[in-house]
């Protein structure tokens, strides 16, 4: 049995154009990327650290909670307009943004810290570290010569 496959006439004209281009210049502007706010997750001194760069976002559009394990940051900010000398009643735009990040297990949700700078939020998770583990020492039970 065959399966069947939708035909794209552009498709490898697309891929034609970002090999050769390496940009989206012939898109329409509405199809071009909007350049999603960059999120960076690393580890650093036993803590998990989520930076993300939100610019035009204040402290008032960010949300950051702790939800079945995850950390959940959502930030929403709306503009709003209006010019009395224009003919447009009012003059809107919004961006929102959401990301979900998993806590590791030994994730302290009580001590996270948030801060928002230049454009940059950054929350750090505290975590706390693996305990060593326990060394148990091998004994023979020395046999009995004969």
């Amino acid at each position: 049995m065959s399966k069947l496959v939708r035909f794209d006439p552009f498709a490898e004209m697309d891929a034609l154009q970002r090999h050769f281009f390496n940009d989206d210049s012939w898109m329409p502007r509405q199809m071009r990327s909007v350049g999603l706010p960059t999120t960076d997750v690393y580890m650093k001194d036993n803590a998990l650290v989520v930076e993300v760069h939100l610019p035009k976002f204040g402290e008032d559009d960010v949300n950051i909670s702790v939800e079945n394990g995850n950390l959940v940051i959502q930030a929403q900010r709306h503009e709003k307009e209006e010019d009395k000398e224009k003919k447009y009643v009012v003059r809107e735009s919004s961006s929102s943004f959401y990301r979900s990040v998993q806590l590791p297990e030994r994730a302290d949700a009580d001590a996270i810290e948030a801060h928002l700078d230049d454009g940059v939020l950054k929350v750090t998770v505290p975590v706390t570290p693996a305990p060593e583990p326990k060394k148990i020492t091998v004994k023979s039970r020395g046999k009995k010569k004969e």
